[in-house]
């Protein structure tokens, strides 16, 4: 069964002195202020697309690896994913870093990179996103 999402921004006033407000509506969990400084220098307590796109690919990267490892009949005790977004004004996003820690009884290294560059490659967010240089760090946690 097919799903949508929705997400709404509302954004007031030219790129450079404007603001929005990023609603995310179909789970009502929030709203989150941007804006072009909070994009392309520091956050001061804004969003940005680059940061909600990190969002997305953290967690489904995590769910695509805990699906294959459990799938293998090695399901994880723990999977944390970091995904860091690259934004260059004037280029757009340049590289997306995913760095995973993760741990999973009973499997080798070998088997954990495997099926942590499965995940990078099938996750639907890595999919999406295939038009990005996209780099997998992945450790097998004691």
């Amino acid at each position: 069964m097919a799903t949508t999402r929705t997400a709404t921004t509302q954004w007031k006033g030219p790129l450079m002195g404007g603001a929005g407000i990023v609603s995310l509506d179909t789970s009502g969990v929030g709203q989150y202020e941007v804006s072009w400084p909070s994009r392309a220098e520091a956050a001061n307590g804004k969003t940005s697309p680059e940061e909600l796109i990190a969002a997305a690919h953290s967690s489904c990267y995590s769910m695509a690896l805990s699906h294959g490892l459990a799938g293998a009949g090695t399901p994880p005790e723990t999977v944390e994913t970091v995904a860091n977004v690259t934004f260059q004004p004037g280029e757009g996003i340049t590289g997306i870093t995913l760095s995973v820690k993760a741990r999973v009884p009973g499997l080798t290294d070998e088997a954990f990179q495997a099926a942590a560059a499965d995940a990078k490659a099938n996750c639907p967010v890595s999919k999406a996103l295939a038009g990005v240089n996209i780099t997998l760090e992945a450790e097998l946690l004691d």
